[in-house]
């Protein structure tokens, strides 16, 4: 194919490129939505209280893990193909770190606790 402007492109763009912008709003728009939807379904959860305890916090949990994979895959535009898997492990072993750190600091700050109770 080649990299030709039509004439008659009113963008001045080739049309692959008008294309791949296509693609790439609609995805955007697709991450969006699916965003809102996540969101509006964890202030669902807690406002109409369709979930009480550990119950609530394992849907809050589940949908901030996949809203967490909606930016990833639509905002960033991370997924499995192999010239993105770089990125992917780049962001994995950071949050690897991340719960090391954390969880550590809950272990630390629990026995510190549990050694200052009568």
């Amino acid at each position: 194919m080649s990299n030709r402007v039509p004439a008659n492109s009113p963008t001045g763009l080739p049309a692959s490129e008008i294309e791949d912008e296509g693609h790439e709003r609609r995805s955007y728009v697709i991450g969006l939505v699916l965003a809102l939807v996540l969101t509006t379904g964890a202030f669902a959860v807690v406002w109409f209280d369709l979930f009480s305890g550990a119950a609530a916090l394992a849907a809050l949990g589940l949908l901030a893990v996949v809203q967490a994979v909606v930016h990833l895959r639509y905002f960033l535009h991370i997924d499995l193909q192999r010239s993105h898997r770089d990125d992917l492990l780049l962001i994995l072993f950071t949050v690897l770190i991340l719960l090391i750190m954390v969880s550590g600091t809950i272990w630390i700050l629990y026995d510190q606790h549990m050694r200052m109770m009568p």
